[in-house]
């Protein structure tokens, strides 16, 4: 599940965006003011960033200098094409101005994740409860943090990379091979069980689905 941060301090606004990120299945995260923003940003680590530029404390310009790493969407009423290059250039993924349409911004936001997963720099990758954070290595499910090793670490991030995907045994030791050479598939049905094993700890769910003859996938629950 994809964490979206709203960073607005008008009630009405924010309140909607939620209701419609949440029915998309998004979890989202809300900041009324610029202060408020940086302060939960060096506590947690949403997947994108939805911004309003007018804010009390910070403003909207000041708390995007301050974001590396996430993508960001400038929400504003702010139409001078000045400002939206400003902006861009000054580090903002996108702008859409106020008011806007939900099905349009749900676009926006749909194409900056999927830039983000394609490009290769996705440093946040989830699936239901599971979030993995691979410029940490941390790995927690429903907020209860996983010791994975090495191989174990490996396999997750293929699957997760590839969420609707059967990855067959082969393909999975191919595009490991790098991280862990060692590995061989016979042990590697040993990893998944393990990797089983252990996410189940974190939320009594199966998340990994053997596929009989051809390889593995996360399991929808």
């Amino acid at each position: 599940m994809k964490t979206i941060l709203i960073v607005d301090d008008d009630l009405h606004i924010g309140n909607m965006v939620e209701e419609v990120l949440t029915k998309e299945g998004y979890r989202a995260l809300r900041a009324y003011s610029g202060t408020e923003a940086v302060l939960l940003l060096s506590q947690k680590k949403p997947d994108l960033v939805l911004l309003d530029l007018m804010l009390p404390g910070l403003s909207g310009e000041e708390v995007l200098q301050k974001i590396k790493g996430i993508p960001v969407i400038v929400v504003s009423a702010k139409v001078d094409v000045d400002d939206k290059v400003d902006l861009l250039l000054g580090g903002a993924a996108d702008y859409i101005t106020k008011p806007f349409h939900t099905k349009e911004l749900l676009a926006r936001i749909a194409v900056q994740l999927r830039k983000e997963q394609e490009s290769g720099k996705y440093s946040v990758l989830t699936f239901e409860e599971i979030r993995m954070e691979t410029d940490t290595h941390r790995v927690t499910v429903d907020e209860t943090e996983l010791k994975l090793t090495r191989t174990e670490y490996a396999v997750l991030k293929i699957l997760l990379m590839n969420p609707t995907q059967v990855i067959t045994k082969s393909a999975l030791l191919d595009r490991i091979m790098q991280e862990t050479p060692d590995c061989t598939e016979t042990s590697l049905k040993m990893h998944v069980s393990n990797l089983r094993k252990k996410l189940k700890e974190g939320k009594d769910k199966d998340y990994i689905e053997a596929v009989w003859g051809i390889g593995f996938k996360l399991k929808s629950q």
